[in-house]
């Protein structure tokens, strides 16, 4: 990972060990203060510059998204009040610094059909030869635990063997985003499929040693960029490919693997509330189903109740900017 060169590379450094230790992924941090420790170094900043006014220009001049702009100074205020807590300053330079105004994301959300027009297709495609079939059963398995179970890509492919629990029907996930680990129950028909993925895999390989539950080559887990080239061919061959738009403030994202995980949320909310139950009192336990520290996060996709509804914010956002 690329060092700090800026005069204030020792404190960045320092400050991210502080960041880690409290059990905080420091990845994310680290992009926002990479940015502003090019920026140091390109204006050849010292002590001396470090005022609200170098903040602004700062703010100006960075080229990216006002989200990842609002990011970054984020990052640096928390920078700066960890050097208050040195004593090395009294006020934080940042804490007039307004915000830029941001843009607001509505994520690709699948209707349940065309989920299932989704995993069909690639069910469809499965290779048949016997070096390809596994490898092929696998991808499409990890994709049907995004879209039946809300995962993240990263997690069906580092499963491991041990981590799928026959006897109840759950699995239990490992130290993903936020350093969380979950059990969750499967449904039973996922659970078919995982049981007659590992059968054939048992008849094909008996001596087979590979640890992850979802099989790669050559004893390795799957690779994650095979499972989203994938999911884009498939999505393109049932003609949902599509591209980010944008509109006013307003960015519609395209299709991506994550979208399955959105629309697995937004689509068990719209269930729980077609049957005239509560969302809100579902909210912590989705949250926990899907690892989010915090039920919060969740509550974000009540913004959209189903994918028509985001059809129907592109068309009026579009019908809106006509009329001005």
């Amino acid at each position: 990972m690329k060092n700090y060169e800026s005069f204030l590379a020792g404190k960045l450094e320092e400050y991210v060990t502080y960041r880690k230790n409290l059990g905080y992924s420091k990845k994310a941090l680290r992009h926002g203060l990479n940015d502003f420790d090019r920026y140091l170094k390109e204006q050849n900043a010292g002590w001396d510059d470090i005022q609200p006014s170098f903040f602004l220009q700062l703010r100006a001049n960075i080229q990216k998204n006002p989200n990842t702009v609002n990011k970054i100074l984020s990052a640096v205020r928390g920078f700066f009040n960890f050097l208050i807590r040195q004593g090395i300053y009294i006020h934080n330079p940042l804490q007039d610094i307004p915000p830029l105004p941001e843009r607001y994301f509505i994520p690709f959300v699948f209707s349940p059909e065309e989920t299932e027009r989704l995993l069909q297709a690639i069910s469809n495609r499965l290779r048949k030869t016997k070096k390809d079939f596994l490898t092929d059963v696998a991808m499409y398995l990890a994709t049907l635990l995004m879209a039946r179970c809300g995962m993240r890509i990263s997690e069906p492919v580092r499963l491991l063997l041990t981590h799928y629990r026959a006897d109840d029907g759950t699995i239990y996930i490992e130290k993903t985003k936020f350093r969380k680990d979950r059990l969750i129950p499967l449904p039973i028909s996922v659970m078919t499929e995982i049981e007659n993925y590992l059968s054939v895999r048992k008849s094909l390989l008996p001596h087979d040693q590979n640890p992850y539950l979802l099989a790669g080559k050559d004893q390795e887990g799957l690779h994650g960029r095979y499972v989203r080239a994938l999911f884009h061919q498939r999505v393109k061959d049932i003609g949902l490919a599509g591209s980010k738009q944008t509109v006013g403030n307003v960015t519609f994202g395209y299709p991506t693997p994550h979208s399955l995980r959105h629309s697995f949320a937004i689509n068990t909310l719209k269930h729980i509330k077609d049957r005239g139950e509560s969302t809100q009192h579902a909210l912590p336990v989705l949250a926990a189903y899907m690892g989010h520290r915090k039920y919060q996060y969740t509550h974000a996709y009540l913004k959209v109740s189903d994918a028509k509804h985001v059809a129907g914010l592109i068309a009026f956002s579009k019908s809106q900017l006509d009329v001005v």
